[in-house]
């Protein structure tokens, strides 16, 4: 019988030269997150979730709900290790959302702080789906932040599914509008000069998102800078276009591309808003860019995710918008951001521009 199997085609990357590549044998890869993830089974290729196309929301936010204590041990085991952040301080505040609920912020700033500097909207990650802004590994990029001159508020707004959910799109951006519309009216009071909106994955698509309704809802002169990490943008992941390779060349490094779709349907159940921007920014126009404040944009080598950062980021370098775009090699999705203890320099240096960004806008 032929062999069917697809060969090796070696002048591409990744699993399109390799359909069996893994974060563990690709040569891209840097050797130290490896060394991470292998004894955990993550630089594998990541399995298939128990979900069918027949799947209903309740059996996806079942599974959600399942999953996410999972990675909260997986990050606690990342950071509970290391020593603590000297010279900060932390407190809490309720407010009101838009919607009637309240939202908790953390706020993270220098220790006793006098003079203005920048302030950093912060939004966690977790595909708008689980997680939460009071983990450890949050918790600690905001005191991180906060030791470089800077005020920190990170915003713990409604999930999709988990513990803070089931609360779909648009949820999760409303809450994080309520936050920049709090921050924004304190700034004298935080003693925010310039205001940065910034987060990863889940929270790069809110970053981008809250920014285009701020544009929408002639509210965009609130922010100063716009930081956006790894972000989930394209919604389109149960059927990757050809516009995005990355979602092949990459699929199912560290991230599961089947987990990846469920959580949209979470999101947006019934996928009403697939190409809504406020929900899917990567869908924006050029024109919907044009005016927004200076952007930088951060992908990982080896992330699913990488090419739609990098499609968002030409949209907006076509829309005149001051812009910059960060690849940060050898890591997979956020990977920059989740091992500080065996890649320090990779992690220090992900503060260290985001902090630049900050201090250094006009």
């Amino acid at each position: 019988m032929p062999d069917t199997a697809t060969p090796p085609r070696p002048n591409l990357h990744g699993r399109l030269g390799d359909p069996d590549m893994t974060l563990a044998t690709d040569p891209r890869s840097d050797p130290r997150m490896v060394a991470v993830l292998e004894p955990m089974g993550l630089a594998g290729r990541a399995d298939p979730v128990s979900l069918t196309a027949d799947s209903s929301l309740e059996d996806i936010r079942a599974l959600a709900a399942l999953g996410e204590p999972g990675f909260q041990q997986l990050f606690d085991g990342l950071f509970d290790v290391l020593p603590a952040v000297e010279g900060v301080e932390s407190s809490t505040e309720a407010i009101a959302g838009v919607d009637g609920n309240d939202i908790t912020l953390y706020i993270h700033r220098p220790a006793g702080d006098t003079g203005p500097c920048p302030g950093i909207l912060h939004i966690h990650g977790g595909g708008m789906v689980i997680l939460s802004a009071a983990d450890l590994n949050y918790r600690r990029w905001r005191d991180e932040l906060a030791a470089r001159e800077m005020v920190v508020v990170g915003v713990e707004f409604r999930n999709a599914a988990g513990a803070l959910g089931s609360h779909p799109f648009p949820a999760a951006l409303n809450d994080c509008t309520s936050a920049l519309e709090w921050m924004h009216a304190r700034k004298d009071e935080l003693g925010v000069s310039k205001l940065v909106v910034s987060g990863e994955s889940g929270g790069g698509n809110l970053t981008l998102a809250t920014a285009l309704k701020a544009h929408r809802d002639g509210r965009l002169g609130m922010i100063d800078g716009v930081f956006a990490q790894c972000p989930y943008i394209s919604g389109t992941y149960a059927s990757p276009p050809p516009e995005l390779p990355s979602l092949h060349e990459n699929g199912g490094y560290f991230l599961a591309g089947d987990l990846m779709g469920y959580f949209v349907e979470a999101y947006d159940p019934g996928g009403a808003n697939l190409t809504n921007p406020l929900a899917w920014p990567w869908h924006a126009s050029v024109d919907d860019l044009r005016g927004m404040p200076p952007h930088v944009v951060s992908v990982n080598e080896l992330d699913p995710l990488r090419d739609e950062g990098l499609d968002y980021y030409r949209k907006l370098v076509r829309a005149g918008v001051p812009t910059y775009c960060r690849t940060v090699n050898g890591t997979c999705h956020a990977g920059d951001l989740l091992m500080p203890g065996a890649m320090p320099d990779v992690y220090a240096a992900s503060a260290r521009d985001l902090a630049t960004f900050a201090h250094t806008l006009c």
